[in-house]
């Protein structure tokens, strides 16, 4: 019997704001669709989490023996800068800078994408389509919406008519705004552009002769809207109504609340029974934003290169770090949040080590099977990671107890502990399993804070010479000191 069959499993639907118990359309099978990056940069940190928090519910209902079909799309057509219908194309403004073709940033960042998420352990998308490579499908989208009375085209560009379409239908339910709210507060901007009105999104834009990325449609030479690709290629590969919708809370508007009109304004029914939102990542108490400089990539952590961060992490560990927060929680990146989850991944890897020691008795007197259900209740409650790290640490509790014949258990009931933590760790997870290197690394931390008090001793009665010596010394064996205002850190290389 498959374990879907004996799991029930809750998701927080954001469409009704509540947990819902979870049942896919077909019984066994599961389509998902996530919105993926648009590849004009480096993709942050913040993403990471996000593609994450998805990629561990991929793994949980492919755990429970679900046939699931994934879809995370790549935004590669050049849409406007800060998705609103007029400016320049993401894209295409990054080609000028680089003086490179769109389509090589296009290669240059989509490579740069996969990477990362390989690095983090991630399962590739069962399809991972491309914006471009779905014109045709989204060009029929437009015909449908049209031809259904709830798009309009303007000089070359085709509209969609919120208000038209709010006669019959909520525009605003996924997000909770009030249409009428929502004219009032931008009817200023009315008369500045084709629209009929303000809320009015573009479904297809006209290309002015400086647009790079354009093709040919009944409206004349353009390029689609922001929001109409993903609503072409969720229903192309998961069919007009499918299970779930994820991708970041600054999607839900006006993203996917226009996914959602534009769908029912050709079908006439909502796409998606449940929709998922993962929260925001920030750094040391505050928004990620390169233009402030508070801002990580990805990879910075694996190399340590980066002001925020003592010393280098394995993707490992940053992973583990990243799902000790739920993926509805807003999750704070530090330097000292991720050194506490190193210590505790290491604890994970040391307990794995030691499991394969234990002996077993006649008798069990721990409750082996309940802490396993306990397991899947925590995944089972909209898939909880913290509370699943939290019984996992009470499997290692039972090893260690185990280990020093504190307790006792049966050759069956050891399996059962050996078998669960391993597939909740590497296979829900995501972790690899990876050599401790708790030991190692406390020592040699307090070797390097050792010299760094006696460097400051021997600043304090000017022997500068031993104070240089320390600092070259340490930097030659690539620990690199740093003075600052709150005193001296350091950085391994």
């Amino acid at each position: 019997m498959s374990l879907y069959k004996k799991q029930q499993v809750k998701i927080y639907n954001s469409l009704s704001g509540e947990k819902e118990l979870f049942q896919p359309i077909h019984e066994g099978k599961i389509g998902m669709y996530v919105c993926g990056p648009t590849v004009y940069s480096n993709v942050h940190l913040g993403n990471v989490r996000t593609f994450m928090s998805f990629d561990v519910i991929f793994r949980y209902f492919l755990h429970l023996g679900y046939k699931t079909r994934y879809v995370r799309n790549i935004t590669d057509v050049g849409h406007i800068v800060d998705d609103v219908d007029d400016g320049e194309d993401k894209i295409a403004k990054k080609a000028r800078l680089e003086q490179l073709e769109p389509m090589e940033i296009v290669q240059k960042y989509t490579v740069d994408f996969h990477t990362i998420l390989s690095n983090y352990n991630f399962l590739p998308p069962s399809i991972e389509p491309t914006a471009t490579g779905h014109i045709i499908e989204q060009i029929e989208i437009v015909k449908d919406i049209i031809a259904n009375g709830f798009g309009y085209e303007v000089n070359g560009s085709v509209y969609f008519d919120v208000v038209k379409f709010n006669e019959n239908h909520y525009y605003g339910k996924l997000s909770g705004r009030n249409i009428e709210d929502m004219l009032t507060n931008t009817r200023d901007l009315d008369g500045q552009s084709d629209k009929k009105n303000p809320q009015d999104f573009a479904l297809w834009k006209k290309a002015e002769p400086e647009h790079i990325m354009r093709w040919p449609s009944p409206w004349g030479i353009g390029f689609p809207g922001w929001h109409l690709e993903c609503t072409a290629m969720s229903t192309k590969y998961l069919g007009e109504t499918f299970d779930i919708h994820g991708g970041g809370m600054d999607l839900k508007f006006p993203h996917h609340e226009c996914e959602i009109a534009q769908n029912e304004a050709c079908t006439g029914h909502s796409p998606v029974n449940f929709w998922m939102h993962a929260n925001m990542l920030t750094l040391n108490g505050k928004k990620m934003a390169k233009s402030t400089g508070n801002n990580i990539l990805p990879g910075e952590i694996f190399s340590g290169e980066s002001p925020f961060l003592s010393k280098a992490f394995s993707p490992n560990v940053a992973r583990f770090f990243m799902l000790q927060a739920h993926y509805r929680s807003i999750l704070d990146f530090s330097n000292e949040a991720i050194l506490a989850a190193e210590k505790g991944f290491n604890r994970l890897m040391e307990g794995l080590a030691i499991i394969h020691e234990i002996a077993t008795s006649t008798t069990s007197s721990l409750d082996i099977a309940s802490w396993k259900q306990s397991c899947y209740d925590a995944m089972n409650d909209d898939f909880n990671s913290p509370i699943l790290i939290a019984q996992l640490f009470e499997g290692i509790r039972f090893v260690n107890v185990l280990n020093d014949k504190r307790e006792t258990i049966t050759s069956e009931d050891l399996a059962t502990l050996k078998c669960t933590l391993e597939s909740f760790i590497f296979d829900v997870l995501g972790i690899k399993n990876e050599k401790a290197t708790t030991d190692t690394s406390d020592k040699l931390d307090g070797v390097v804070t050792m010299l760094i008090v006696m460097r400051e001793e021997a600043r304090a009665i000017k022997n500068w010479a031993l104070s240089d010596e320390i600092r070259d010394k340490l930097l030659a064996l690539g620990i690199q000191l740093k003075d600052g205002k709150e005193g001296t850190s350091f950085n391994m290389h």
